[in-house]
């Protein structure tokens, strides 16, 4: 229910590891490549991760959830490598009894997500590119950008 791949994310698959009998709601969030970021236009992304950690640290936000909002399962699927505009990146799914437990307990994964899991994405634009870490305090700039 938790992985990181380096091909395209089946989010029907995603969905299917969290039906159960008493889900009463299904949340999906579905994070795609975007061509603008600010007002820089993005031409690609490339991901990378510390797969085995990054693993582990997706099943323990799958257990923070299961602990705060009882009765939801959790699947996330992240992707590595090349994307282009348009691609998705994460897919995040959640289900539950109640649908304000399932909205609630996804964006808590795409924000922990974020803060803690070991994935990074350089950022590549006509004037430049940019490493960003999905850690709090981890961007790191290259050569060909200045400090924004």
């Amino acid at each position: 229910m938790f992985d990181i791949v380096s091909r395209p994310i089946d989010i029907g698959k995603v969905i299917n590891q969290v039906e159960h009998r008493n889900a009463g709601a299904i949340v999906t969030f579905i994070g795609t490549v975007r061509e603008m970021t600010q007002d820089k236009k993005t031409l690609y992304l490339e991901y990378e991760a510390y797969e085995p950690m990054a693993r582990e640290m997706l099943s323990n936000i799958g257990k923070e959830i299961k602990k705060q909002w009882p009765g939801t399962v959790t699947a996330i699927v992240h992707r590595i490598g090349h994307l282009d505009i348009g691609d998705i990146a994460v897919v995040i799914a959640v289900s539950s009894p109640h649908r304000s437990d399932a909205y609630e307990a996804n964006r808590y994964a795409i924000e922990r997500i974020k803060t803690l899991v070991p994935i990074w994405k350089k950022e590549h634009w006509e004037d430049g590119d940019l490493w960003i870490g999905n850690q709090e305090g981890t961007v790191s700039y290259t050569e060909n950008q200045s400090k924004v």
